[in-house]
C-alpha cells in the first residue's frame, strides 16, 4: 500500500502525519508514479501552516518530486511505464506512489538524476522564470539575491553570475557566505551583522541594484527598496520570515519611480508550452555544466516534520530532498 505524509489539522511540524493512503489505479489522462524523490521548499511550510489555503484536510503536502512512470491511465500515449519523470504540482507530493495529469510531467533526460530532478521543478524552474522571465539579467545588471545560500538562493547565484550580472548575496552566517560565494556570488552580506542596505551602496559605490529577488520577506522590507536605483525592479517571490505588510504605493515613487511584482511559478508555466520551454533550458544548463545541484541534505519520508523543522529554524543550505 501506498503511504504519504498528509496533514489533518495544520499547525507545526507536528501536523506531517505518515499514514497509508488508498491510491486508485488511474484515471483517463492520469500517470501512476513510483516515487525516488521528493523536493523540500518553504511553499510546503505555509501550506501545513496554513497560510496557503489547501483545497481542503486532509491533504498531502509537497509540490515537486521524480520518478518512475509505472502505469498509465485511458488515453494517455506519451507517457509509458518505466519513463523518468519530474514535475510540479500543486500538494499531493510526500508520497511513495501518487497519480497526476501527464500535462504536468516532464521526461528526464538520461544525466538528470532523480534527485536533481525532484529539487529542479520548483526551485530549478522558478530560478529560471526569475531570471529569465520575471526580469531579463543581462551582463550589464547588478543583481542583489537574499537568502543566498538557500536551494533557490544558491541556483539563482550561480545563474545569474553565468548571465554575465554582478551578483549581491546575503546571508545568515559565515558557513552560509563561504557557500555562496563558491556558488556564483561576487559580494557577500551577513545580514544579522550588517546593515545590508548601507553594504549594498558601498559594493555598488552608491549606483544600487537593478533588481532585487527576495524570497524572505517581512524581514528584509521595505530594505529591499533602498537598494534599487531608479526604476528597479523589487521582485517578492517568498514569504520565509513572513509576508510582506501592506504598504503604500507612493513608497515606489519616492525610491526612484520603482517596479514591484509578486510573481509565481504557475503564471509562467501555466501553457505545456512554457512548463517545456522552462525545463528544456533549465535542463540544458544542467548538462552543459553552467550550472550544478547543491543537494546538501537528505531526510527519509517518515522524518518529514524534522525536515520541516530544520528547514524552518534555517538550519539546511542548498536543496533538501525526501526519500521514500
Amino acid at each position: 500500500m501506498a503511504k504519504a505524509v498528509r496533514v489533518h489539522k495544520v499547525g507545526g511540524p507536528e501536523a506531517l502525519v505518515y499514514e497509508p493512503v488508498d491510491l486508485a489505479a488511474p484515471g483517463p489522462g492520469e500517470v501512476r508514479i513510483r516515487q525516488h524523490a521528493i523536493g523540500l521548499n518553504f511553499i510546503d511550510v505555509y501550506y501545513r501552516t496554513g497560510l496557503y489555503k489547501a483545497p481542503g484536510l486532509p491533504f498531502i503536502a509537497g509540490n515537486e518530486a521524480a520518478g518512475e512512470v509505472i502505469a498509465v491511465g485511458p488515453g494517455v500515449t506519451n507517457f509509458h511505464p518505466g519513463d523518468r519523470v519530474a514535475y510540479y504540482e500543486n500538494l499531493g507530493g510526500y508520497a511513495t506512489e501518487r497519480n497526476i495529469g501527464w500535462q504536468r510531467l516532464v521526461k528526464l533526460p538520461d544525466h538528470i538524476t532523480y534527485e536533481q530532478g525532484a529539487v529542479l521543478m520548483l526551485k530549478g524552474l522558478t530560478v529560471w522564470y526569475l531570471l529569465h522571465k520575471t526580469f531579463k539579467v543581462e551582463p550589464h545588471h547588478r543583481v542583489l539575491i537574499h537568502a543566498a545560500a538557500g536551494g533557490i538562493g544558491l541556483l539563482a547565484c550561480q545563474w545569474a553570475r553565468a548571465l554575465g550580472a554582478h551578483v549581491i548575496g546575503t546571508v545568515g552566517s559565515k558557513a552560509k557566505a563561504d557557500l555562496a560565494l563558491a556558488n556564483g556570488c561576487d559580494h557577500v552580506i551577513l545580514y544579522n551583522e550588517e546593515d545590508f542596505v548601507g553594504r549594498v551602496k558601498q559594493i555598488s559605490r552608491g549606483e544600487l541594484c537593478d533588481v532585487v529577488y527576495d524570497g524572505v520577506g517581512k524581514s528584509t522590507f521595505p530594505g529591499s527598496l533602498s537598494c534599487l536605483k531608479p526604476r528597479g525592479l523589487f521582485v517578492s517571490f517568498g514569504n520565509a520570515s513572513g509576508p510582506v505588510p501592506p504598504f503604500s504605493i507612493a513608497e515606489l515613487n519616492s525610491h526612484g519611480s520603482l517596479f514591484a511584482t509578486r510573481p509565481k511559478l504557475n503564471d509562467y508555466i501555466g501553457k505545456r508550452s512554457e512548463l517545456l520551454e522552462g525545463a528544456d533550458t533549465l535542463f540544458s544548463a544542467i548538462i552543459s555544466g553552467k550550472l550544478h545541484v547543491p543537494i546538501n541534505h537528505a531526510y527519509a519520508l517518515k522524518d518529514a516534520a524534522k525536515a520541516h523543522a530544520d528547514l524552518e529554524s534555517r538550519a539546511t543550505t542548498g536543496a533538501s530532498i525526501l526519500k521514500p
